[in-house]
Protein backbone atom coordinates (compact mmCIF):
# COMPACT_ATOMS: atom_id res chain seq x y z
CA UNK A 1 0.00 0.00 0.00
CA UNK A 2 1.50 3.27 -1.09
CA UNK A 3 2.48 5.92 1.73
CA UNK A 4 -0.24 8.37 0.12
CA UNK A 5 -3.53 5.49 0.41
CA UNK A 6 -2.17 4.88 3.90
CA UNK A 7 -1.80 8.48 4.88
CA UNK A 8 -5.40 9.08 3.46
CA UNK A 9 -6.71 5.92 5.66
CA UNK A 10 -5.17 6.76 8.64
CA UNK A 11 -6.86 10.11 7.91
CA UNK A 12 -10.17 9.38 7.51
CA UNK A 13 -9.96 6.29 10.71
CA UNK A 14 -9.26 9.52 13.34
CA UNK A 15 -11.98 11.51 11.46
CA UNK A 16 -14.41 8.76 11.69
CA UNK A 17 -13.63 5.79 13.88
CA UNK A 18 -12.72 2.37 13.42
CA UNK A 19 -16.25 1.06 14.60
CA UNK A 20 -18.05 1.68 11.60
CA UNK A 21 -15.33 1.84 8.89
CA UNK A 22 -14.03 -1.33 6.28
CA UNK A 23 -11.09 -1.03 3.66
CA UNK A 24 -12.29 -2.11 0.32
CA UNK A 25 -8.98 -3.81 -1.37
CA UNK A 26 -8.73 -5.02 -4.54
CA UNK A 27 -5.62 -6.87 -4.98
CA UNK A 28 -4.35 -9.01 -7.72
CA UNK A 29 -2.21 -11.60 -5.22
CA UNK A 30 -3.25 -12.98 -1.99
CA UNK A 31 0.32 -11.87 -0.48
CA UNK A 32 0.21 -8.32 -1.85
CA UNK A 33 -3.83 -8.44 -0.25
CA UNK A 34 -2.57 -10.04 2.84
CA UNK A 35 0.08 -7.26 3.15
CA UNK A 36 -2.28 -4.25 2.99
CA UNK A 37 -4.99 -5.82 4.80
CA UNK A 38 -2.30 -6.02 7.94
CA UNK A 39 -1.06 -2.64 7.23
CA UNK A 40 -4.65 -1.09 8.03
CA UNK A 41 -5.70 -3.16 10.64
CA UNK A 42 -2.81 -3.97 12.49
CA UNK A 43 -0.10 -1.27 11.57
CA UNK A 44 2.38 -1.06 8.07
CA UNK A 45 4.83 -4.22 8.58
CA UNK A 46 7.46 -2.57 6.89
CA UNK A 47 7.51 0.57 9.13
CA UNK A 48 7.90 2.87 6.24
CA UNK A 49 4.72 5.00 5.99
CA UNK A 50 2.62 6.96 7.91
CA UNK A 51 0.87 3.76 9.41
CA UNK A 52 4.57 2.31 10.88
CA UNK A 53 3.63 1.29 14.69
CA UNK A 54 -0.07 2.57 14.12
CA UNK A 55 -2.65 -0.26 15.09
CA UNK A 56 -6.10 1.34 13.37
CA UNK A 57 -7.68 -1.83 14.11
CA UNK A 58 -9.72 -1.44 10.80
CA UNK A 59 -11.39 -4.53 9.07
CA UNK A 60 -10.24 -5.02 5.58
CA UNK A 61 -12.19 -6.90 2.78
CA UNK A 62 -11.04 -7.66 -0.86
CA UNK A 63 -13.93 -6.89 -3.59
CA UNK A 64 -14.45 -10.40 -4.04
CA UNK A 65 -16.07 -10.70 -0.66
CA UNK A 66 -18.58 -8.00 -1.29
CA UNK A 67 -19.79 -9.11 -4.70
CA UNK A 68 -23.39 -9.25 -2.87
CA UNK A 69 -22.73 -5.46 -1.78
CA UNK A 70 -22.35 -4.10 -5.13
CA UNK A 71 -24.41 -3.07 -8.04
CA UNK A 72 -24.96 -6.13 -10.27
CA UNK A 73 -24.10 -4.32 -13.36
CA UNK A 74 -21.05 -2.39 -11.64
CA UNK A 75 -19.12 -5.23 -10.44
CA UNK A 76 -19.87 -7.23 -14.22
CA UNK A 77 -18.32 -4.01 -15.69
CA UNK A 78 -15.64 -3.48 -13.62
CA UNK A 79 -14.36 -6.77 -11.06
CA UNK A 80 -15.87 -10.04 -12.58
CA UNK A 81 -13.71 -10.75 -15.72
CA UNK A 82 -10.88 -10.51 -12.62
CA UNK A 83 -12.92 -13.68 -11.06
CA UNK A 84 -11.76 -15.90 -13.95
CA UNK A 85 -8.24 -15.20 -14.05
CA UNK A 86 -7.13 -14.84 -10.04
CA UNK A 87 -7.19 -16.79 -6.99
CA UNK A 88 -10.58 -15.67 -5.48
CA UNK A 89 -9.99 -18.12 -2.60
CA UNK A 90 -6.53 -17.71 -1.24
CA UNK A 91 -7.08 -14.07 -2.04
CA UNK A 92 -9.65 -13.82 0.41
CA UNK A 93 -8.22 -16.14 2.53
CA UNK A 94 -5.25 -13.96 2.98
CA UNK A 95 -7.33 -11.11 3.78
CA UNK A 96 -9.68 -12.36 6.11
CA UNK A 97 -6.75 -13.36 8.42
CA UNK A 98 -6.52 -9.62 9.27
CA UNK A 99 -10.49 -9.42 10.44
Amino acid sequence: MDLENQARIKELAEKYGNEDLIVVLGGAEAEASGLAAETVSQGDPTFAGPLAGVSLGLKPYHIFELKDQVDESVYEDQVSMMEMVLDMDAIIEEVKKYR
